[in-house]
């Protein structure tokens, strides 16, 4: 398992389940993660360390979770290895690592998204902006950890956010390249798919929170908390999504000569006039996998090996009825400075019937200790025959578990149907 934040511990801990699995590594992993695999010293994006750990120790698979390592070509090196990989080679994940060719491919293939425009000259960008109506979406073309994104409400504020990307670099090269497009409104959720580069077979949706504080307030984040399913999901919707945005999007990565296997994340805008793409990402999101893979009935290390062997079609991928909610803890001060290696307490307090999937942690010096390492720190999920028992049972327990200046949203999955 490559990678270490929650997402990763929550795939750790469903690949646990299968009784195909005897081992488990992560790299790096964190304290979550060591109590079910073994952690390696290992950054995600060192793919030789990683290719050379996986040949000497015969790894029957290896699973990426973060963007990073797939936009570095850690899955192409694998494969020019015969290393058994699950995750989009580095052509496949430019449909996440650029901006631009994901609008482009979309526009392409009429593929539902925002109306935008693509500069890579700053002064032609800027005579754009002028041109147009508040609001006004800013987007670095490159990988910018959640950065690269800003909904400006003036023309000279998306000029100042443009300069920032363009002119001063603040995003180094992600920046040199801009998407410019009109703000959609609307519902937003993301649609998860798993896909042998063929067949494509939808998830359970979710939805996230972004922002920092209650009521969607504050800076945007790499999420504080999120919810499955939406309540605004039926059928109809979900026919919509399959037809007209994740297959065509496959389909379209065929065409184009880059194959895209493993999992497709949409981000989505349900608007007046049907659901469009904010955004793909080429991998599982984080914290959506916390409350999606929960829900997960089938093994999910069979689903890896068909996508793998491409044989996807050949596999029924189950999902349980029951809703799932889970809320982030963050470190004080995220997602500006903060501190860490804060002591956790209270993590053996929940209900047994509750998941607590570690993102920003390390074990501490002491037997059993666990130390805060990071902005985001742990998810705690429950799940519930509908959502708003989910969504108490989790409030119940948060409570229960502490460190020093820690901080969570108390409105995650607080159905507002004008919103979510």
């Amino acid at each position: 398992m490559v990678g270490g934040g929650a997402r990763e511990h929550t795939l750790v801990w469903k690949l646990a389940q299968s009784p195909r699995v005897k081992e488990i590594y992560a790299a790096p992993g964190n304290a979550g993660t060591a109590q079910l695999a073994r952690n390696l010293e290992i950054n995600p994006t060192d793919i030789e360390a990683l290719a050379e750990f996986a040949q000497e120790n015969k790894i029957d698979l290896t699973v990426v979770g973060p963007e990073a390592p797939l936009a570095a070509g850690l899955a192409d090196r694998f494969l020019s290895l015969n290393l058994p990989v699950f995750g989009a080679t580095r052509a496949a994940a430019e449909i996440e690592s650029s901006k631009v060719f994901a609008k482009e491919l979309m526009q392409k293939y009429n593929i539902p998204c925002a109306r935008s425009a693509s500069f890579a000259d700053y002064h032609q960008a800027k005579e754009y902006v002028r041109r147009q109506k508040p609001p006004i979406v800013i987007k670095a073309d490159g990988l910018a950890a959640g950065k690269g994104v800003v909904i400006t409400e003036s023309v000279p504020q998306a000029l100042e956010a443009l300069a920032s990307f363009m002119e001063a670099k603040t995003l180094g090269a992600a920046g040199d390249r801009v998407v410019i497009e009109e703000c959609l409104s609307g519902r937003e959720m993301s649609a998860f798919a798993f896909t042998d580069a063929r067949t494509v077979v939808p998830m359970v949706p979710a939805c996230d929170y972004k922002r920092i504080y209650d009521n969607d307030r504050g800076p945007n984040t790499g999420g504080m908390g999120s919810f499955s399913p939406p309540q605004f999901f039926d059928a109809a919707l979900d026919k919509v999504v399959q037809e007209r945005i994740m297959a065509p999007a496959v389909n379209a990565m065929r065409q184009e000569g880059r194959p895209y296997k493993g999992i497709l994340y949409g981000g989505l805008m349900i608007t007046n006039s049907g659901p469009k793409v904010l955004e793909f990402n080429a991998r599982f999101g984080d914290p959506e996998t916390q409350v999606v893979l929960p829900r997960l009935k089938t093994d999910l290390v069979d689903i890896m090996q068909a996508v793998v062997n491409d044989n996807l079609d050949q596999i029924s991928i189950e999902w349980s009825e029951a809703a799932c909610v889970g809320v982030v803890m963050a470190s004080a001060g995220y997602p500006g400075s903060y501190q860490t290696g804060f002591p956790i307490t209270g993590l053996d307090e929940p209900d047994r019937d509750i998941m607590v999937f570690h993102a920003g942690t390390k074990t501490g010096p002491a037997k059993g200790q666990v130390l805060t390492n990071g902005g985001r720190v742990l998810t705690v999920v429950a799940t519930g025959k509908d959502i708003n028992e989910a969504r108490e049972k989790v409030y119940h327990n948060i409570s229960r578990i502490h460190f020093e200046g820690s901080y969570y949203r108390r409105d995650i999955a607080k159905i507002d149907s004008e919103k979510r």
